[in-house]
């Protein structure tokens, strides 16, 4: 056998310096992207920026650049996706599209994205400082799809403005939540039924500061 040639030193897997180099809103994405695939893997408990930087190639210095710590990179990467969603569908009244909502919700439930929910959730009341961090990161959030539905039946006349800024206009998400956290998923049509035609339509229809009489 003949001498071997030098050997080449082999990259670790996952080093940034491989492939093109990205900046900008690219690497941005990508590093969000590889937060969402660490969160539903090992959950925010494991998230590291080491671990997310090796997934999104790039080094720990582009993490840092743009978040000051995994509680904002893991409520950014949320955001994100949460962003993606597409508007409901408009079914032509504001039960259909909330009925509509809710399966939808329901359904991502039971993927990954109801693991990630999971997990920050319970990470929310552990921590006040990451519940802090949700609440003036996500202050900003553009409506989502539950807003939508009942900003189109206010168009349509069939709810008053004011609700769509009110307590009342979440309600129906909550009750979701709340009782996938409970149950797991799917969520039976019939719970959402209950949750749209006894609690929330009669809800949102109610005059605004209605509110059941003392008893004597």
């Amino acid at each position: 056998m003949g001498p071997v040639g030098p050997v080449e030193p082999v990259e670790p897997v996952g080093d940034h310096r491989r492939g093109p180099r990205r900046r900008g809103a690219t690497l941005e994405s990508a590093i969000l992207n590889a937060a969402l695939e660490e969160l539903a893997e090992v959950g925010y408990a494991g998230l590291t920026m080491e671990r997310v930087a090796s997934r999104a190639r790039t080094g720990k210095a582009a993490l840092y650049r743009r978040w000051s710590s995994r509680a904002e990179l893991a409520v950014d990467a949320w955001a994100a996706l949460r962003s993606r969603e597409a508007d409901p569908p408009d079914t032509g009244d504001l039960r259909g599209d909330v009925v509509a909502v809710l399966r939808h919700l329901s359904e991502s439930m039971a993927g990954t994205h109801g693991d990630i929910l999971r997990g920050l959730l319970t990470e929310i009341v552990r921590d006040p400082e990451f519940a802090r961090t949700v609440r003036e990161r996500t202050s900003t959030l553009g409506p989502g799809a539950i807003q939508c539905a009942l900003g189109r039946a206010a168009e349509r006349g069939e709810i008053q403005s004011w609700v769509l800024t009110s307590r009342r206009a979440t309600v129906a998400v909550e009750l979701l939540r709340s009782h996938y956290l409970l149950h797991g998923t799917p969520v039976p049509d019939d719970v959402i039924a209950e949750i749209v035609d006894e609690v929330y339509l009669p809800l949102l229809l109610a005059p605004k500061g209605n509110a059941e009489p003392k008893a004597e």
